[in-house]
């Protein structure tokens, strides 16, 4: 009977609070629009949903790391852009599409490692060192393709984003497959359970016998290759590089992880959250679109639903100081 019950508390406390008010909130969404359009409410809509959040998606699952670790990145926007023109780039040179895709790859893991070398060696705040990052790889995007778009012929590159799987496709794959992966890791690994610890409180998780440092580092370099893949994925959709591309990607990427339930303070927040944060941010996004609502109008509602994430997370955390406060009394009691 006990075991029962402590595996009903186990399910509730998973789905309950916090998911249960992003469900009805997406459950809104979804009545909201659907009454406004009926095509909303349709398989075609749901698919080409899933696609359009498949590149907040990826980035998202660096970001859920990066926030839990007590750090964040304002440079994926940016990275992505620069990502499409240079797979775009490379192949119009000749390049063949494997190592073309490779060398992007490894254009996103060196770009993570410059964001950890200012953040660990120089010690600048996470936020003015992505910003830095944000504005440096914008401009290379913008001089490597003379500021045009660089279209891209290469047909198995365009597979990428638009062959299909089961009538599913594939970038969707691949963002369940990401979180799928790092969701488990996050969760299950050694890795994962120093995310958390460094995010709660860097100085005790070195005295732990941490490495704090090289998880941070590990973190900027997970969410550059995610990025830049994500930004292949864009351009292989697109049929293009285009270094105008992908402005505010960051911003929906962590509203959708803060309203998920991921602390801005860090140390706290798991991906399934995040599947939901997200889906939440391009239900809404796409409903303004089908609605026809102005693109200004979109940028203040995008950012209203920003603050309330903001806010929502900063209510999260006086309840849990309370609760904590309130065990507290208990023991000393």
């Amino acid at each position: 009977m006990e075991k029962g019950t402590a595996q009903k508390r186990k399910i509730t406390d998973f789905i309950g609070g916090d998911k249960l008010i992003l469900l009805g909130a997406i459950a809104v969404v979804f009545i909201l629009f659907t009454s406004l359009n009926k095509n909303y409410f349709t398989m075609t809509n749901f698919i080409n949903l899933m696609v359009a959040m498949s590149l907040v998606g990826l980035v998202s699952v660096g970001h859920t790391y990066l926030i839990i670790a007590g750090q964040n990145d304002l440079s994926p926007g940016s990275l992505a852009a620069f990502s499409g023109v240079l797979a775009a780039l490379l192949l119009s040179k000749g390049v063949p599409i494997i190592l073309a895709i490779a060398i992007t790859l490894l254009g996103g893991l060196i770009v993570g490692e410059f964001n950890a070398w200012m953040v660990n060696q120089i010690k600048l705040e996470a936020f003015i060192a992505t910003l830095v990052t944000q504005n440096i790889v914008r401009g290379f995007a913008y001089i490597m393709c003379g500021g045009k778009p660089i279209s891209i012929a290469n047909k198995a590159y365009l597979a990428i984003g638009k062959l299909r799987i089961i009538g599913i496709p594939v970038s969707v794959w691949l963002m369940i497959l990401a979180y799928v992966v790092f969701g488990f890791i996050l969760a299950k690994t050694k890795f994962g359970r120093s995310v958390y610890a460094i995010g709660g409180s860097k100085e005790a998780a070195r005295l732990a016998g941490l490495n704090p440092n090289r998880i941070i580092r590990r973190s900027f370099v997970l969410i550059g290759m995610l990025t830049a893949l994500g930004g292949i994925v864009f351009s292989s959709r697109m049929n293009s590089g285009q270094p105008a591309a992908n402005v505010n990607l960051e911003f929906d990427a962590i509203t959708g992880v803060i309203l998920g339930g991921v602390s801005f303070a860090g140390g706290v927040g798991d991906m399934f959250g995040t599947i939901l944060g997200v889906f939440l941010i391009q239900a809404f996004n796409t409903g303004l679109i089908m609605v026809n609502v102005s693109t200004f109008w979109q940028y203040v509602a995008r950012g209203a639903l920003l603050l309330f994430a903001l806010t929502s997370d900063y209510i999260r955390k006086q309840r849990r100081e309370k609760e904590l406060l309130e065990a507290s009394m208990k023991n000393l009691g």
